[in-house]
C-alpha cells in the first residue's frame, strides 16, 4: 500500500482506445475535421471521377460488353483509361517533367531560356487561374465568418473589373507607380461599395443578404453590359473596353509565354492580411463574434449594424480584387463574361476551406489545377472537360456532409470519441 495520501495519487492510465492508422496518425483535437476529412472528399471524389470516366468511355463500356469473354482485358482497358486521364489532367496543371527538366539543362547548356519557359507554361496557366479564385475565395469566406451569405462576389467581381479598365485606359500620362495603385484602388472601392448596399439593407431595414446579393449580381451584369455597349465600348462598336495602358497592367513574374503575374503575390498576402485581421486585431474578433452569436455580440456592446456593413464591404472589396487581377493582370480590358464563374465557384472555395484563409489558398489551387488541366485531358485523353466539373461537385458535397466521409471510413465523431475516452476513464479509475 503506497505512503502518499489518497488524494495525491495518480489515477490509473486509461488502456489506449484502439485506432484504425488514420486516426492514430490524426490523433490531434480538430486536427481530423480540419485537415483529414477534406483530403479524404478530395481522394473519394477522384475514384467517383474514375468511376464516371470509365462508365463514359465507348472503349471502356465495350470491354465490359465483352467481359465474360475476356474478364481481364476489360478491367485493364477501365484502369488504363482512368490512369491516362488523369496523368493527362496532372500534366496539363504542372507540365511535363521531362521537359521541364530537359529545358533547364538546356538553360543552363546555352542559355536560351525559352524550352523552359514552354514546359513551365502549364503550371503557370495554372497558377493564373489560381489567383482570381483566391480573392473570391476570401471574399465569401470572410462574409461567412460574419455570419453573412454574400452570394453577390459575380457582380462585385464584374464591378472591380469596370473600375479598373476605366481608370486603366483613361487616365493618361501617369506613371507606373501611380496608375497601377490608382486602377487597383478604384476596383477595389468599386467591389467595396457593391458589397456595402446590401450590408447596409440588411443592417437598416433586415432585407436577407442573399436576396439582395443575388439581385446585385443581375444589376451588375446589365450594367456591364450597358457600359461596355455604350460609354467604355470600343468606337468600332464591340462591346470591349479600350486596352488598358501599360503602365497600369501588373508585372509579370516570368517572361512569356508563361502568363503568371504579381496578382498572385498579391493574393497570397491578402490572405495573410485577412487571417491578420480577423484573429489578431479587435474589429476581427467583433467580426466573427456577430457571425457565432449575434444576440451575445449585442449585449456585449457591439454596434451589429456596422459590423454588418463593414463585414459586406470588405467582402465586396476582395471579390473586386478578383476583378481588377483579370483585368489589369490577364486580359488587359474589359470583356463580356470575363469572370468565368469565379463567384460563384468562391462560394464552394469558402465552404471547402473551412471560411479559413490557409484553407481557401488550398482549396484554391485544387480548383485552379483542376481547371488548368482540364484542357490537355480533354485533348489527349478525349474526357470531356465537364467531368472536372463534376469532380469538383462531388469534392464540395463530401465537404459539406462530412458524415458520409466519416461513415466510409469508419471514423468516429470527435464528441462520440470524448464520451468513449471518459468512460474508459471512469471505468479504469
Amino acid at each position: 500500500m503506497s505512503d502518499q495520501p489518497e488524494s495525491t495519487q495518480q489515477a490509473p492510465t486509461p488502456p489506449p482506445e484502439k485506432r484504425t492508422l488514420i486516426q492514430r496518425i490524426f490523433v490531434r483535437r480538430g486536427i481530423r475535421d480540419t485537415v483529414l476529412i477534406p483530403i479524404l472528399a478530395v481522394f473519394t471524389a477522384l475514384l467517383l471521377g474514375g468511376l464516371i470516366i470509365a462508365i463514359s468511355t465507348p472503349a471502356v463500356l465495350e470491354a465490359w460488353s465483352n467481359f465474360f469473354q475476356a474478364p481481364w482485358e476489360a478491367i485493364k482497358i477501365t484502369i488504363q483509361t482512368v490512369w491516362n486521364t488523369y496523368v493527362a489532367l496532372v500534366q496539363g496543371a504542372f507540365g511535363i517533367p521531362a521537359d521541364i527538366i530537359k529545358g533547364f539543362l538546356e538553360w543552363l547548356q546555352t542559355g536560351n531560356p525559352i524550352p523552359l519557359l514552354r514546359a513551365l507554361r502549364p503550371i503557370g496557366e495554372s497558377l493564373t487561374l489560381t489567383t482570381p479564385y483566391i480573392f473570391a475565395g476570401l471574399a465569401v469566406a470572410l462574409g461567412f465568418r460574419g455570419g453573412l451569405f454574400n452570394i453577390g462576389a459575380e457582380g462585385q467581381i464584374f464591378l472591380g473589373g469596370l473600375a479598373a479598365a476605366f481608370v486603366g485606359y483613361s487616365l493618361k500620362g501617369l506613371p507606373a507607380i501611380i496608375h497601377l495603385p490608382l486602377a487597383i484602388l478604384a476596383g477595389i472601392l468599386a467591389g467595396a461599395v457593391w458589397g456595402a448596399i446590401p450590408g447596409y439593407l440588411k443592417a437598416r431595414f433586415g432585407a436577407h443578404e442573399v436576396i439582395n446579393t443575388i439581385m446585385m449580381n443581375y444589376i451588375a451584369f446589365r450594367l456591364a453590359d450597358y457600359l461596355l455597349q455604350g460609354p467604355m465600348g470600343r468606337a468600332d462598336g464591340m462591346p470591349i473596353t479600350p486596352e488598358v495602358l501599360k503602365t497600369a497592367y501588373l508585372p509579370s513574374l516570368l517572361p512569356a509565354p508563361v502568363r503568371v503575374h504579381f496578382g498572385l503575390i498579391i493574393a497570397l498576402f491578402m490572405a495573410w492580411l485577412v487571417y491578420w485581421f480577423l484573429w489578431k486585431t479587435p474589429r476581427g474578433l467583433e467580426i466573427r463574434l456577430v457571425g457565432a452569436n449575434p444576440r451575445a455580440a449585442r449585449y456585449a456592446g457591439i454596434r451589429i449594424a456596422m459590423i454588418i456593413v463593414l463585414t459586406m464591404s470588405l467582402s465586396g472589396a476582395l471579390a473586386g480584387m478578383a476583378g481588377v487581377n483579370q483585368v489589369l493582370g490577364v486580359e488587359h480590358r474589359m470583356v463580356r463574361a470575363f469572370s468565368s464563374g469565379y463567384g460563384f465557384d468562391s462560394i464552394a472555395l469558402a465552404l471547402l476551406g473551412n471560411s479559413h484563409p490557409l484553407g481557401v489558398v488550398l482549396s484554391s489551387f485544387l480548383f485552379g489545377f483542376l481547371r488548368g488541366g482540364a484542357a490537355r485531358m480533354q485533348s489527349i485523353a478525349g474526357i470531356p472537360i465537364e467531368i472536372v466539373k463534376i469532380i469538383q461537385g462531388l469534392i464540395i458535397i463530401f465537404v459539406a456532409a462530412p458524415e458520409i466521409i466519416r461513415s466510409l471510413y469508419r471514423l468516429k465523431p470527435e464528441e462520440e470519441k470524448e464520451k468513449l475516452v471518459a468512460k474508459e476513464s471512469r471505468s479504469s479509475s
